[in-house]
């Protein structure tokens, strides 16, 4: 007969030290409830010290905690507040293992990488996609920007009725893939391509009005071809037009200023703070066309690749009220309301 054991139901124990109490003999008891000799004695034992509320089924206690509060507070600001390589560890991104030897070194405590995984679900932790910051961002140059900078041009474009674009340039190859598909498991899907490597350039311009404009390259973007960008661009405003960009060496080139000056004032350029793409929310074009639509498409071909750029950034342009949620990265609150 099976062994029920702790399995048994507190009325089942009850009866069982009933039987044994009116004179039953405990190995019949056993014997015909299926219970084990010893865990009947052990039942009757605690029946006769605690009565029938001693056998009802207690919870079992958990594992006792490794670590105390303080600690546990202490390893969540190491490992919020630090990447791995600034604990001198190897790379740049935390692991359970890593986690592991951080706890062992600092409180000379070992975990599994199981009990690891419970701790960081613990401290409201979970494995997660890093953005990439560029070291040499100034983090005062960028409160600069967002606290005092943007402010003082976004009150002129209000006071001049100047439109405000932010612009960037961006490569896309014929080898640029991403994205999955559904295949048979053990059976790697292939899709066929171009083998050659060839390039487009693009350059776009949005604002927060949800207005885009752009323009496709076969080479990379020199001067002449930004400052014949920005020559459509103002040809296209009924107003002055302030151009917020990046800090490459086309846009500073002295042929770019010179043109600028030109201008008498329908054209202004303004830079963002060194190494922050994230301020600029055209990036946010580039997510939308590279790697939502033409990553996921097969090109035969640099035409082919170009055809597919010039429909996606036609398709955006279509959607102003997207172009205007690209401004709701929380990176881009700086910018406010105030433009649209």
């Amino acid at each position: 007969m099976a062994r029920l054991g702790r399995r048994a139901s507190f009325e089942e124990r009850l009866r069982a030290c009933q039987l044994i109490e009116s004179g039953k003999s405990p190995d019949l008891v056993a014997e015909i409830l299926g219970f084990g000799r010893a865990t009947v004695f052990g039942w009757l034992q605690d029946y006769r010290a605690l009565g029938p509320e001693g056998l009802r089924t207690k919870k079992t206690r958990g594992p006792v905690a490794r670590l105390d509060e303080a600690q546990l507070a202490r390893l969540y600001a190491f490992i919020a507040g630090n990447d791995p390589s600034q604990l001198s560890f190897g790379f740049a991104l935390w692991t359970r293992a890593m986690v592991a030897e951080l706890i062992r070194r600092e409180f000379k405590v070992r975990l599994s990488l199981v009990s690891v995984g419970r701790v960081l679900a613990r401290l409201g932790m979970s494995p997660q996609r890093p953005l990439y910051r560029a070291y040499q961002q100034d983090p005062a140059a960028v409160a600069e920007w967002k606290q005092h900078t943007f402010p003082a041009i976004a009150a002129e474009a209000r006071r001049l009725g100047a439109a405000v674009f932010f612009a960037d340039e961006a490569a896309v190859r014929t080898d640029y893939h991403a994205g999955t598909t559904w295949a048979p498991i053990g059976r790697t899907p292939v899709v066929a391509t171009t083998g050659a490597r060839r390039s487009v350039m693009m350059i776009s311009a949005v604002s927060p009005r949800g207005e885009l404009r752009f323009q496709l390259f076969d080479q990379g973007l020199d001067a002449d071809a930004f400052i014949g960008f920005c020559k459509r661009l103002i040809g296209d405003a009924d107003r002055p037009v302030f151009l917020i960009v990046d800090n490459s060496r086309v846009h500073r080139a002295k042929k770019v200023k010179a043109f600028i000056d030109s201008t008498e004032g329908r054209l202004s350029l303004f830079f963002l703070p060194p190494y922050s793409p994230e301020l600029n929310p055209d990036e946010w074009v580039w997510k939308n066309v590279k790697h939502d639509r033409i990553a996921r498409a097969s090109t035969r071909g640099v035409e082919e690749l170009k055809a597919l750029a010039l429909g996606a950034l036609r398709r955006l342009q279509k959607l102003p009220a997207l172009v205007r949620a690209f401004f709701a990265d929380p990176h881009l609150a700086y910018i406010g309301d105030g433009l649209r």
